[in-house]
């Protein structure tokens, strides 16, 4: 199976393999002799993930605790708690949930109805997972935010506690490795339908907005608001305590400093350069605030 979702790849069909081809309406394309159907559509790429879906569907795990398992909480009948699982006292794990090998729950937390949780991820205590999330192995929710203070008598750092929870909506995924701290005083909040990659930082008291997406390796401060329907690129990097709003594209490895309005597409990298000619521009750079002051002084006398 195979999609063609822009134009500029129509030749493609000619030469696919693919048994099934999915094209945009209203185009003719020569297409293949390999192909048997064609599926004409309004939207290609949704369209194959649909496909996608019916024909590699998730596989099925039984009812089941793992004799190794060690469940304190409470635990649905219809869920499956694997090898080396740990279900802490006062946790709930609602129906038809999955927990495979070595996942941690904290104490009180919950786990909501459908969810699953692959090797190796830990749910601190208290935290809130909705319906149908999906979590990849590594991934911990709900370890202390990076919160402290700083001693100057002593020359020492002194730990604030974070006394926040974790909240998280329905049908979110989160990626392998991904880090969602809990809030200092209030919760962090991520809502229904978000999706993040891998290797995410989520700092504490974030909120993030429904249906957003966020790319891998990118990081958000402490107590940074992100609106619905945003996405930010790879590598981004949101300072602390801003405000993004609705329908927001942030592009990778974007550092953004300051709040940002509903809608609109920022960016704010430079791409990468023979090293001598990134030597030149970088003694610029370095200067820019001196050559500001210069236009400044001369601009009238132009």
């Amino acid at each position: 199976m195979a999609f063609i979702a822009n134009p500029r790849y129509l030749a493609q069909a000619a030469t696919t393999h693919a048994a099934i081809l999915i094209l945009p309406e209203g185009v003719e394309a020569h297409v293949s002799p390999n192909v048997q159907a064609v599926l004409y559509c309004s939207d290609p790429y949704l369209a194959y993930a649909r496909v996608a879906q019916w024909l590699y569907p998730s596989p099925e795990f039984p009812p089941r605790i793992h004799p190794t398992a060690v469940v304190e909480g409470k635990v649905a009948a219809s869920a499956h708690i694997g090898p080396q699982v740990y279900v802490a006292a006062g946790a709930v794990v609602e129906d038809d949930v999955v927990l495979e090998a070595g996942v941690k729950v904290g104490a009180e937390a919950t786990i909501g109805a459908g969810s699953w949780l692959g090797a190796n991820v830990v749910v601190g205590a208290r935290c809130r997972l909705g319906a149908r999330c999906r979590v990849h192995p590594g991934a911990v929710i709900g370890a202390d935010g990076f919160g402290f203070a700083w001693d100057r008598t002593h020359a020492r750092w002194e730990k604030i506690p974070q006394v926040g929870r974790v909240v998280i909506g329905d049908d979110v995924e989160i990626g392998a490795n991904t880090t969602i701290d809990r809030g200092a005083l209030e919760d962090t909040v991520i809502e229904s339908g978000v999706k993040i990659d891998n290797l995410v930082q989520i700092a504490h008291n974030c909120r993030i907005g429904r249906a957003t997406a966020i790319a891998g390796c990118a990081g958000l401060a402490g107590s940074t608001v992100v609106g619905a329907r945003c996405r930010i690129g790879g590598q981004a990097g949101l300072a602390g305590h801003l405000s993004i709003g609705d329908d927001v594209t942030i592009g990778a490895a974007t550092l953004v400093t300051s709040s940002l309005p509903d809608g609109g597409f920022y960016a704010g990298h430079l791409p990468a350069l023979p090293y001598r000619e990134w030597q030149k521009n970088a003694a610029w750079w370095k200067r820019l605030a001196e050559i500001g002051k210069w236009w400044q002084r001369n601009k009238d006398k132009r």
